[in-house]
């Protein structure tokens, strides 16, 4: 019989790259989502909303696991409180959690650290609240994804002159190799907390800008911010960094050359 997966954040950057592996492994993929529209051929689209706990009951009642992949910047420890409740009353038996590298390393005290890394302080209690549900239960840490480092750089390089933070380094991974990892953990048994998934390489974030302005054949003027508080400061001391997880194959350099192109010839803009 096929396994029974419920999908949260099945839509997102994330969720989309899973959901057909999923259904590649053989399972009956529900996605909870507050749209209408089925994401995939083949999918069960169960219409709901954590937030306020709508229709997520009726979304976990059959299935054999579920797969957190709904997260916001902030809120996320309460929305998974609501289907964690869920999921007991359904007699889920397995939870797959995905989290994010530094979510326990990087400290988040006073409003500065909150306004500018109230995400870690977020990802840290859901991962506490998948821990202590009850549940037998996954979670997999990964680092900045590609793709939100892509949004990042685009957003910064609006700018004539392009403020970046110094010494904020990170290891990007691929998104679809980080769905590829949380396929094989919803198929396999409950493992606790999982050796963390990162990209193949550490880069600055003024490295990444420059390699993005490269890539699109413009021109800016970077210029260097220090950022205030101890969560800055962690993040400059490498919580961001997976010294000991798995690592990516698919580098920063060959995302950009297939989402934006190569420069062409000549000098940059």
């Amino acid at each position: 019989m096929a396994t029974s997966i419920l999908l949260t954040g099945g839509t997102g950057t994330l969720g989309t790259r899973l959901t057909p592996l999923l259904v590649a492994g053989g399972a009956r993929v529900r996605v909870l989502s507050r749209g209408t529209r089925a994401p995939a051929d083949g999918v069960e689209l169960a219409t709901g909303d954590l937030t306020p706990g709508d229709g997520v009951a009726a979304a976990v009642a059959g299935m054999d696991v579920v797969v957190n992949c709904a997260g916001t910047t902030t809120g996320d420890d309460a929305k998974a409180r609501t289907l964690v409740e869920a999921a007991r009353g359904a007699g889920v038996r397995h939870l797959v959690h995905i989290s994010v590298v530094g979510a326990d390393r990087v400290p988040v005290a006073g409003r500065v650290d909150r306004a500018m890394f109230g995400y870690f302080e977020s990802k840290l209690a859901t991962e506490r609240v998948v821990a202590e549900s009850g549940l037998p239960w996954t979670t997999l840490r990964a680092t900045q994804f590609h793709d939100l480092v892509l949004t990042t750089v685009r957003a910064l390089t609006k700018l004539p002159v392009v403020p970046v933070p110094s010494g904020m380094r990170s290891q990007p991974v691929d998104t679809g190799e980080v769905a590829a990892r949380l396929a094989e953990l919803a198929f396999g048994p409950p493992c606790g907390l999982v050796r963390d998934l990162a990209g193949p390489r550490v880069h600055d974030l003024a490295e990444l800008v420059r390699g993005y302005l490269r890539a699109v054949d413009r021109r800016r003027l970077l210029v260097p911010v220090r950022l205030p508080g101890g969560a800055a400061r962690a993040v400059r001391d490498g919580a961001l960094l997976g010294p000991d997880a798995t690592l990516g194959r698919r580098t920063w350099e060959e995302f950009l050359a297939e989402r934006v192109g190569t420069p062409s010839a000549g000098s940059m803009r």
